[in-house]
């Protein structure tokens, strides 16, 4: 790099508006005010700093400049057009680098320049020259061929100055880009910043929170608490307060802010992890390992329940994604088939063929359909599924019936879906068999023929051979496999993504304290959606509950922890959201339709499908929540005791296994 002295150039003047105005700027979450009434103005050209202390709303105003965040109250400007997130045109001539990494892993340094330049939609012509030159510039040549991942702070910092840089914009506004970088690389960083605002025009809009780099600002915001506390030129501040530095006049600002130190303060949520201090052990019985343990995980869980309450997208999804599942399962899989659609081809047009075909038509089963004039329309009536069934009569039908010479009838069921052609076929014979008895009754000296015995099916816990009595406690199963998996699949790796994971790194928490207080909230939130989808089987579907609920109540609970905690393991086996979401939905789809007894009983299944079925949680929930609803299942060890504990021994071995893709340190 350069070891000239960093000298700063005089700020030339520039036409038009500003490049940046705001208004009262407020930005509140709750009742916690981030940022308040933030007022200022940036001519174009001008290095503008915002110093403050962590957490004093520097990156919360600067999102909210840049249209990632909503504005509570105020108003701003961008290039003299208000800040608006959907205004793309104007969007296109900002450049904005996070205070963290937000380029992609994934992508090497090169790679990640051709994307940037791809969304600002650059010429390609152009995109290469600038890409070629950002490599030079900004000393990225060596590593362009590298994965952001395996290199350093430093280097990273700069592919992200590169990446903001590279389309050339008029407005580049900085979060804190120097934060963590050795100084060598922090005075690189600002003579490209000062070659931007004196050669380019660029404008700058910096947060920082090192006062020698406030220092090199044209004009500067202090801000604190949300607050601006003064704004203008770094040695006109230090005069208006009689400070020879500026970190002196920044503390005389504070001190001199009385309303800062009357304003109410009220918090969104106390801290779970901020435990009272334990008093020295003369004083107080200290607790112990395991009431320590059940402290720290509650902590996690508090934590995640909070995470839970703000997002309401998520809530409605916990809640009423399963109801959607349900009733879409349950009125969607069914094998009741009525109203049969049947067309005839009566070639004989007798009394008796007339006959015949009233007995189909006065059949609950069968629904008459116009009649066909040709042979030549029978595959195109079954083509269209107009009808899926066609009745050929031949020519000599009734006099051949009345003769008793068994004329031949054609049916033609239409076998495009299994379970309802073997229905019609049924219902075929049924008809037939009703028809010739009473046809020989009718028939004087013809023998009736009759059965040796009499058969009278009666079925059990289903009389009425309904299939939403049977398929709706399955899909029970199904929605509380679905949607809460998906939904803890995201706990971990989410944290992976955003990197938050450092506050496990840091905590003195264990990996099962943080899993365990993980899984919590969502086993609470299975619960609440194992309640609304009761209420829907039994007062929507008309599904009674003939069992005991405590039962039901029982096996739901150990299955919403078995399954949550089957999607914690996904959750920490991955390294994307994305790759969380594909995972779970289709492990659950294909194992808890095809294997959880939803289609066919697990008693039939034979071989490896036996035993897939019963290494999954749901076949055994399936068992508890049909064998409640239809088979009056009671509080009882041999029924429901046994599908509890197995269901809960899977939540003990997902947990295990989850614990050993989750490390204490970065890796």
């Amino acid at each position: 790099g350069d070891t000239a002295p960093l000298l700063i150039p005089p700020l030339p003047p520039h036409d038009g508006p500003p490049a940046m105005e705001a208004e009262g700027l407020t930005r509140r979450f709750g009742d916690f005010v981030a940022a308040r009434d933030v007022t200022f103005c940036i001519p174009r050209g001008e290095i503008f700093g915002f110093l403050g202390s962590n957490g004093c709303g520097k990156t919360t105003t600067m999102k909210m400049l840049t249209g990632l965040l909503d504005i509570t109250e105020g108003s701003a400007r961008l290039l003299g057009k208000p800040v608006d997130a959907s205004d793309l045109r104007t969007r296109l001539h900002i450049g904005y680098m996070s205070q963290l990494f937000s380029l992609y892993e994934e992508l090497s340094v090169r790679q990640n320049l051709v994307l940037h330049a791809r969304l600002y939609r650059m010429d390609p012509a152009t995109a290469t020259q600038a890409i070629e030159a950002s490599l030079d510039t900004f000393e990225l040549r060596p590593y362009a061929e590298t994965m952001p991942a395996s290199l350093s702070l430093g280097i990273r910092q700069r592919l992200q100055l590169a990446a903001a840089c590279l389309h050339k914009p008029e407005v580049l506004i900085l979060d804190e880009p120097t934060s963590g970088v050795d100084p060598a690389a922090r005075d690189m960083f600002w003579r490209h910043m000062i070659r931007l605002s004196r050669e380019e025009g660029v404008t700058l809009f910096v947060s920082t929170h090192f006062m020698n780099e406030a220092q090199r600002c044209d004009r500067i915001s202090l801000m604190h608490r949300g607050r601006v506390l003064a704004v203008g030129k770094p040695d006109d501040l230090c005069v208006q307060r009689g400070c020879e530095t500026l970190e002196q006049a920044f503390i005389d600002y504070l001190e001199a802010d009385q309303e800062a130190e009357h304003l109410p303060h009220t918090p969104i949520e106390d801290d779970p992890l901020d435990l009272p201090l334990t008093p020295p052990a003369s004083e107080t019985r200290q607790p112990s390992a395991i009431a320590l343990w059940f402290s720290r995980m509650w902590a996690f869980a508090q934590r995640e329940a909070m995470e839970l309450r703000h997002d309401s997208i998520r809530l409605a999804f916990a809640i009423i994604g399963p109801i959607i599942v349900l009733c879409a399962a349950t009125w969607g899989l069914s094998f009741d088939v009525e109203d049969i659609r049947f067309s005839v081809l009566d070639r004989d047009q007798s009394t008796d063929s007339r006959r015949f075909v009233e007995h189909f038509a006065g059949s609950t089963h069968f629904v008459e359909m116009p009649p066909l004039s040709d042979a030549s329309e029978i595959d195109a009536q079954l083509r269209s599924s107009q009808s899926w069934l066609v009745i050929d009569l031949p020519p000599g039908f009734g006099r051949d019936l009345i003769g008793q010479r068994q004329p031949e009838v054609g049916f033609y069921v239409d076998g495009g879906s299994l379970v309802r052609a073997a229905h019609t076929v049924n219902s075929i014979k049924a008809v037939s068999i009703e028809h010739a008895v009473r046809l020989a009754q009718a028939t004087p000296g013809a023998e009736v023929p009759t059965m040796p015995i009499t058969v009278t099916p009666r079925m059990a816990y289903n009389p009425s051979y309904q299939s939403v009595f049977v398929f709706g406690p399955s899909n029970l199963m199904l929605a509380l496999t679905l949607i809460p998996a998906m939904l803890t699949a995201l706990g971990v790796v989410r944290e992976k993504e955003m990197g938050t994971m450092v506050n496990l790194y840091a905590s003195p928490g264990a990996i099962s304290e943080f899993l365990v207080g993980k899984q919590l909230p969502y086993v609470a939130l299975t619960l609440l959606s194992y309640l609304t989808l009761v209420a829907v089987l039994i007062w929507g579907l008309g599904v009674p509950l003939k069992g005991s609920f405590l039962a039901l109540t029982l096996g739901a609970t150990a299955y919403a922890f078995a399954i949550t905690a089957m999607g914690l393991l996904i959750s920490a086996f991955v390294q994307t959201q994305v790759a969380a979401q594909f995972l779970t939905a289709i492990l659950c789809v294909i194992i808890t339709t095809n294997f959880a007894g939803v289609l066919s009983p697990v008693s039939t299944l034979d071989g490896v499908n036996f035993y897939i079925a019963q290494g999954f949680p749901s076949s055994w929930f399936q068992k508890v929540s049909l064998g409640v609803f239809t088979k009056n299942w009671q509080v009882q060890w041999h029924t429901l005791g046994v599908a509890c504990v197995v269901m809960m021994g899977f939540s003990v071995a997902y947990l295990t296994a989850a614990r050993l893709f989750v490390s204490k340190q970065e890796r």
